[in-house]
């Protein structure tokens, strides 16, 4: 298959890429500040936002477009806008947060879209999003392409530019201890990198993937006391728990990257994607995969 993939060249882009390119043949378009200097993959610097950089989409015609960095409002209708030769299937990286908070249940695919606005980059992130999910579905069925929406959970991973695991391994090799909330609540779902770059191969040019939505989300659920055991498994050096309440937390404005009370906790039912990649990878052995790059 020929796919543009936008973004590309981290992360989550990255990692797609290179399991992806001794199979299909692959052009990046992105912004050049880490180009992936691979022989295999064309790319194309460019910035989504400018129109004359969009240009250089025109006449080229691909299978599939992947798209990582779309955030806000009209960036999907600017791609189809300008990809003149057209594509037959736009997989967009969307995000579990588009489904509505504190609703107390799991929620599978077809939960409802949070409509309220939060302040912040992160309810700006949640608004984009569900904007995007929105204009996806428009988009396709008006220039006859089918959609198909990954909404991964906390993603972590090599090359992690979220402070997550990061942190904790920070801590480690810094100070050989890591801050415990022993009193926290909070659940949250961890989904590995290569899980979601293997469920994006597994939607391409797949016909059961076509106009659908997976949320990525292994079950059961990760605490915070769970991730601390996993992060004892992953690492090589022993390591203190500090603990601390969430009250302390809180009020000294620890940035701790989970959900620190259940009242704050989401459940994705991630079962669907299943069918995708197979299985989840475990939370300690992707960790350890982490630690050792």
């Amino acid at each position: 298959m020929n796919i543009l993939v936008l973004g590309g060249s981290y992360f989550l882009g990255k990692q797609f890429v290179k399991m992806a390119m001794g199979e299909h043949n692959v052009t990046v378009f992105n912004r050049g500040r880490s180009p992936l200097l691979l022989p295999q993959v064309k790319e194309l610097v460019g910035d989504r936002h400018n129109i004359d950089d969009l240009k250089q989409l025109g006449d080229r015609t691909y299978d599939a477009v992947v798209d990582c960095c779309a955030y806000d409002k009209d960036d999907i209708v600017a791609i189809f806008r300008h990809l003149r030769a057209g594509c037959k299937q736009y997989l967009f990286i969307s995000t579990c947060d588009v489904y509505g908070h504190g609703l107390g249940v799991m929620l599978d695919e077809k939960a409802p879209f949070e409509r309220r606005s939060f302040d912040g980059e992160a309810g700006q992130y949640i608004t984009g999003k569900v904007a995007l999910e929105e204009e996806l579905v428009a988009c396709a069925a008006k220039n006859g392409v089918f959609y198909t929406s990954l909404r991964p959970a906390f993603i972590y991973g090599p090359d992690n530019y979220a402070p997550r695991e990061t942190m904790y391994f920070h801590w480690i090799e810094k100070a050989g201890q890591i801050l415990h909330p022993t009193d926290a609540t909070g659940e949250f779902q961890m989904v590995y990198v290569e899980d979601v770059a293997r469920a994006i191969l597994g939607a391409l040019g797949n016909e059961a993937a076509y106009d659908q939505a997976f949320n990525l989300a292994p079950f059961p659920m990760t605490t915070y006391e769970s991730f601390a055991d996993a992060l004892a498994d992953s690492v090589e050096v022993p390591f203190e728990r500090v603990p601390v309440t969430v009250q302390m937390v809180t009020e000294k404005q620890i940035p701790l990257p989970f959900p620190l009370t259940m009242g704050e906790s989401n459940r994705y039912d991630g079962r669907k994607a299943l069918q995708l990649i197979g299985s989840y990878t475990k939370l300690e052995d992707g960790l350890r995969k982490t630690a050792a790059l």
